[in-house]
């Protein structure tokens, strides 16, 4: 099992950059593939860029691609998720998620463990 906890969200205009970050603890950090989810009032939760267990892998949902950057230090037991040229519609609360996997995973219903949360919001 694993504890995540989120980190960093806040409040940035439109074209400024923010990091989030997300720290585990519980079981070893390296047997957990890891994935950012966003959700915004009244949509979906949706995968918004997933890491393999040793960082070799990464994806992103085309929304943001160019824009964000996941990565992870398995030394530090924290994912991250640098988010740059921020846009109103990034608004959103972003989760990080783990699950035991050699492969990244695209839906929110594979995913076993989940933090609480981290608000981000982008004003014009």
């Amino acid at each position: 099992q694993v504890q995540l906890v989120e980190s960093g969200g806040g409040l940035v205009q439109a074209g400024g950059s923010l990091s989030v970050s997300c720290a585990a603890s519980g079981r070893t950090f390296s047997d957990y593939a890891m994935a950012w989810f966003r959700q915004a009032p009244g949509k979906e939760r949706e995968f918004v860029a997933g890491i393999s267990r040793f960082g070799r892998v990464t994806d992103y949902t085309d929304s943001v691609k160019g824009r964000f950057t996941i990565s992870r230090d398995n030394a530090k037991n924290t994912v991250y998720l640098q988010m740059n040229s921020l846009k109103r519609e990034d608004t959103a609360l972003y989760y990080c998620a783990a699950k035991i996997s050699r492969a990244l995973r695209y839906a929110a219903s594979t995913y076993d463990y989940w933090g609480q949360g981290t608000q981000v919001t982008v004003s014009s």
